[in-house]
């Protein structure tokens, strides 16, 4: 394949620039860390009019129709920025699949309001495959009765609803666009590592009928779904490893000690290439992930799961040796908070363990690569 972008996304990525360059300056992060929750509305409101909301989704629903590709050269910037909204959790955990799997009520409904930004739908897709949904669903008439309760859903103290799967009796997953203001459903906040807006939502006895209810079979929504949500996770991972990298660079390359600028030691060099490697090992993996999925001649679905979770296994590996050596060759001044480098350490430190740590991401490679030797064949 071949990596370079598109024109189109060539676009996508220096609009996004432009727009987060202006609206997400380390100062006006700090303040809506502060201030306003974790979320930047005046900036939501911004990329919605700017059609960047929209980006990946099909001209049919009111997209550009740039598919994951456009979805990576958005998030790259966003984590370049660390800028706090929920892109890669309302696109690819909710307007993507609604968008897909979706009713005609419910696209018409919910996706044209995400895509103008007058509506927040989040995306709770964090149980295992293989592992019960975190919310169970006994049948009533005409839906299900719905309880349990979600830890941690990005965004959900500013959404309208989410988009999550329920395991029902039988022992079947189904997966429910649920509004937050239905009787029974409980709004927590609470404090992600990143400082973005989160929280926990809480399902006392929810009823759910089949009008709330993705038509779609549950495990085949969530399967497609959480590989979009893993190559979105590691496209911020990239823009968040990219430029903690060039602020580490600046910073080494400045800073003076026994008469000569840090970088030119060996070992802090070493590190730092380190960090450049693998730095590029996830912009390689991610975008031969996405560049898969928006290219179906290549194998559809199938070729797509295994790109999406060693994506997601350089996102969560690599970008945490690239955060943690962005933080240790500052030295004393990386320990501050309010010096920006400890955000992109946090960022790292959040994605990293987000829809499955390095280790739990490996495990499920394995599961999914019939050619993978076994433990202590010969070579």
């Amino acid at each position: 394949m071949d990596f370079d972008l598109t024109e189109d996304h060539a676009e996508v990525r220096d609009l996004a620039a432009q727009i987060l360059g202006d609206l997400a300056r380390v100062e006006r992060v700090v303040e809506v860390e502060r201030n306003e929750g974790g979320f930047d509305a005046r900036l939501w409101e911004t990329l919605a009019s700017s059609g960047l909301i929209g980006i990946a989704l099909s001209e049919d629903v009111g997209g550009a129709g740039l598919g994951m590709g456009g979805l990576v050269a958005l998030l790259e910037q966003q984590g370049r920025h660390v800028a706090p909204v929920p892109l890669w959790s309302v696109v690819a955990g909710a307007a993507l699949p609604l968008a897909e799997f979706g009713s005609p009520a419910q696209v018409e409904q919910w996706v044209g309001p995400i895509i103008e930004g007058t509506a927040i739908v989040t995306g709770a897709f964090d149980a295992a495959p293989g592992q019960a949904a975190r919310l169970t669903g006994l049948a009533v008439d005409g839906g299900l009765r719905v309880t349990g309760e979600l830890p941690q859903v990005p965004a959900a103290p500013v959404a309208q609803a989410v988009v999550v799967p329920v395991t029902a009796e039988d022992g079947g997953l189904r997966v429910a666009l649920v509004p937050l203001d239905r009787a029974g459903v409980t709004v927590v906040p609470v404090a992600a590592t990143s400082n973005e807006s989160a929280g926990a939502i809480v399902f006392e006895d929810v009823v759910l009928t089949e009008d709330d209810l993705l038509p779609a079979d549950g495990a085949t929504v969530t399967a497609w779904t959480r590989r979009r949500l893993r190559i979105a996770l590691a496209a911020v991972a990239l823009g968040v490893c990219e430029e903690d990298l060039r602020i580490t660079a600046a910073y080494t390359s400045e800073r003076v000690q026994f008469g000569r600028p840090v970088s030119t030691n060996q070992a802090v060099a070493v590190r730092a290439t380190d960090a450049y490697l693998d730095t590029e090992a996830i912009r390689l993996t991610t975008h031969r992930a996405a560049w898969l999925l928006d290219n179906p001649e290549q194998g559809g679905e199938e070729p797509a799961e295994p790109a999406s979770l060693v994506a997601k296994w350089w996102a969560s590996v690599g970008g945490l040796r690239v955060v943690l050596a962005g933080q240790h060759l500052h030295g004393g001044i990386g320990a501050d908070i309010d010096y920006p480098i400890h955000r992109y350490f946090l960022w790292g430190r959040q994605i990293a363990f987000s829809l499955g740590s390095g280790d739990a991401i490996a495990a499920e490679l394995g599961d999914v690569l019939p050619t993978a030797p076994r433990i202590g064949a010969p070579a």
